[in-house]
């Protein structure tokens, strides 16, 4: 098997270090993680773009669903042009409709807007009533990749559905995420045609010094931080499965 590119999502320039430090060969660049991943900042971009690692930042300047209206249209396609702006190597993008299917006229526009980068189809594909016709959009569409869980909250679980996405569209790198780590890699490897994974490689952030700055909300629950000897650890997993 070939190498299996190891994607890890980071939130911060030590995050940035970590991934790097620990061997990723991608990183999917955010803001606010523990909101499930928001449009980086200017600063956090450029920053990402000097790393030596191709980075893919996350197109979402909102917590919640995938729904957008034509203003946040808007925003989304000036966050693109920003990401392109900064070097960045691609995009991380997603639209829904109120039922969880695919916006096929927003991802167009969205797709179109970052003509000439990467694109990846984030989780919103994990809300999708039918993964197999949305897999066929997606092919569709010209996106290569897609981040999912299979629907499920940890990957390991979604396992079955990610196989029937795997199948209705196999031009598309289906790129498990969700509770992955280099004690369940091996599982992915056997049941999926795995040419990448992601994950967040991460511990709880300690609590801050000052109380106060969990109690006035500038740190929220559940933050978490990159760590270099998770990320290690899983390059590790799959380096070993590539050589069995």
């Amino acid at each position: 098997m070939r190498r299996i590119t190891l994607e890890i999502c980071v939130d911060d320039a030590a995050g940035i270090a970590a991934a790097r430090a620990g061997g990723a060969d991608r990183i999917e660049l955010c803001a606010a993680l523990a909101l499930g991943g928001l449009t980086p900042s200017p600063g956090l971009m450029a920053q990402a773009a000097g790393c030596g690692l191709p980075a893919m930042a996350m197109i979402r300047p909102r917590a919640g669903d995938f729904c957008w209206t034509a203003p946040e249209v808007e925003m989304l396609c000036a966050e693109i042009r920003a990401s392109r702006a900064a070097g960045l190597a691609g995009v991380v993008i997603g639209a829904s409709h109120s039922d969880g299917r695919l916006d096929s006229d927003v991802l167009q526009r969205l797709v179109q807007e970052a003509q000439g980068m990467d694109i990846t189809l984030h989780r919103a594909i994990d809300l999708v009533p039918d993964p197999e016709a949305a897999m066929r959009l997606i092919e569709g569409l010209g996106i290569r990749r897609v981040l999912s869980s299979g629907g499920a909250v940890r990957a390991e679980a979604g396992i079955a559905r990610l196989q029937a996405m795997a199948r209705a569209a196999p031009l598309v790198s289906v790129m498990p995420g969700g509770g992955v780590s280099g004690t369940n890699v091996a599982v992915f490897a056997r049941a999926l045609p795995l040419r990448e994974i992601h994950g967040s490689a991460s511990d709880p952030v300690p609590p801050p010094a000052l109380a106060a700055v969990t109690a006035f909300g500038f740190q929220p629950q559940g933050a978490r931080k990159t760590d270099a000897a998770k990320v290690r650890a899983l390059r590790g997993a799959l380096d070993g499965i590539a050589a069995g």
